[in-house]
């Protein structure tokens, strides 16, 4: 086939590309201070162009198309000897060789970059070296409001034709589902995910969510009732009364209720706030040390569980819970009884590609202990007394709501299981947490007994919620302050395969 313009206009960048040497970093600061400029110095040049573009169909020269590059972090790794071992689950380095990852947003990620790169360098003979990267920005990452294109007659295919777009066969997740070849590749991945998909995701939590996604805690309630947001909503005004580490609580649509407002000038914000503009709304209680706590009401269903965690794992979370309601299937328990899930049934189908539903998900010691002890501190019931209301047992997950509609086949399967509660969402979200190295845990109020004729009427489903819903989160975060206590041995090992990347 013959040359064409775009050929050539390729080769010429690749060689712009291959042009620029990587510099060495002496420090892990100097290294995400010199990303954070290269990101700066490619993303300014990408608006700058695109504005322009809109404004006057001014195409972009080649040199300066080659800007509009994500920085690029490697890390050198040379052994002679024995690879020194470390109990750590993450920053260290299995093997000898070179290490990299496309960067996004090196400014809001910088904590994060510290935390890895920090103990591989004090732990191992490694050289550190930024540079930019041949991956190009595709242009929608830089467009901050979405509407800045509109009424200007630029269409989309014109723009992917002037400038960098999206390419999400680029956009995978292979290192995380084991599908990398790691034994003939060089470089080897650093992370488990590279700039294309951390910046497709991101923009994917801000149309979910209704929020900045710079506002996601690192601890995070996943739970599947809107009633659990009115109390975390109480939850955070109490804290912002009171005198602690919390500073602001953040409602969809980047709404912000800060400590010095009234109690009217809340309330008043809290009723102007439309939640249901959102699938997926998020609310975000902001602490002064960045723990803060992040509850999202993902609604029902394995589809939306699967959808936001895929979404929230590129932020690198320290913890996340499912907090909901489920269905008792043991004559024994009560409604307003909790389910802690040591084990689960995957019934919901969505991952069985890329985890099928033979592969066992371990419970996290620490994650169930925190539970267990936070059920302990909010409820005031310890021995007997906190095993007749808190059951620990298998969850089973579905994807069909109905699911007792077929009573009479599931049972067998559900008998063999020892399932003692059945959900939509927590087999999924736990398997994303063990598939995208999360840590997860789930602790299940029982809201109705299907197969013993308790089900949820309207007068005795009201007085259940008013009476459980508080207690129940109250718990939940209870567990995450536990956990965050213990944070150093919280990224379980369990979650690591043979092969993984330096950064967990």
């Amino acid at each position: 086939m013959p040359e064409t313009r775009q050929d050539s206009v390729n080769q010429t960048r690749n060689l712009l590309v291959s042009s620029e040497a990587f510099v060495v970093a002496q420090t892990a600061e100097e290294a995400v201070d010199r990303l954070a400029e290269l990101y700066q110095r490619a993303t300014s040049s990408l608006s700058q162009a695109l504005k322009r573009y809109v404004k006057d169909r001014v195409e972009p020269s080649e040199a300066e198309y080659s800007l509009f590059r994500y920085p690029e972090l490697r890390l050198i790794y040379e052994c002679h000897g024995e690879v020194p071992a470390s109990t750590r689950a993450y920053a260290k380095v299995q093997v000898p060789g070179s290490y990299s990852v496309t960067v996004t947003q090196p400014g809001a990620f910088r904590g994060y970059l510290l935390d890895q790169l920090g103990p591989l360098l004090e732990d191992f003979n490694v050289k550190l070296e930024v540079g930019v990267s041949d991956r190009f920005i595709p242009y929608p990452y830089v467009v901050e409001q979405g509407d800045e294109l509109a009424g200007t007659g630029v269409t989309a295919a014109e723009l992917a034709r002037v400038f960098p777009s999206t390419d999400l066969a680029a956009a995978t997740d292979n290192i995380a589902d084991g599908l990398y070849d790691w034994e003939h590749a060089d470089p080897l991945p650093l992370g488990l995910f590279d700039a294309a998909r951390v910046d497709f995701s991101l923009r994917r939590l801000v149309h979910y969510t209704g929020g900045d996604w710079r506002h996601v805690q690192p601890w995070i309630l996943l739970t599947n009732y809107h009633r659990y947001v009115d109390q975390f909503v109480r939850h955070g005004l109490e804290q912002l009364r009171g005198d602690n580490r919390f500073v602001r609580l953040i409602l969809p649509g980047n709404v912000v209720i800060s400590r010095d407002m009234s109690d009217d000038q809340a309330q008043s914000v809290i009723d102007g706030v439309i939640w249901h503009r959102f699938q997926m709304p998020a609310y975000h209680l902001i602490a002064e040390d960045g723990h803060g706590v992040t509850l999202i009401n993902i609604g029902v269903g394995p589809s939306n569980a699967k959808n936001i965690t895929d979404h929230l794992a590129v932020l690198r979370p320290h913890c996340w819970l499912m907090i909901g309601h489920c269905g008792g299937l043991r004559q024994s328990q009560t409604i307003g009884d909790y389910v802690l899930a040591h084990a689960y049934m995957r019934r919901d189908g969505i991952l069985d590609r890329v985890l099928p539903p033979h592969i066992p998900l371990p419970a996290l010691a620490e994650v169930q202990m925190a539970l267990q002890e936070a059920a302990a501190m909010v409820t005031g019931d310890r021995g007997e007394a906190l095993k007749r209301r808190l059951r620990t047992g298998t969850v089973l997950t579905y994807d069909d709501r109905n699911w007792e509609l077929r009573w009479a086949q599931e049972r067998p399967l559900i008998n063999l299981s020892r399932a003692v509660a059945v959900d939509m969402e927590s087999g999924t979200i736990a398997a994303q947490g063990y598939r995208l190295r999360v840590p997860y845990g789930t602790l299940l109020c029982v809201s109705d007994k299907p197969l013993h004729s308790e089900i949820k009427l309207p007068g005795s489903a009201n007085a259940f919620y008013e009476r459980a819903v508080t207690q129940h989160l109250r718990i939940g975060i209870a567990a995450l302050e536990l956990l965050r206590s213990q944070l150093d041995t919280l990224h379980s090992r369990k979650l690591r395969s043979f092969d993984e990347p330096p950064f967990r």
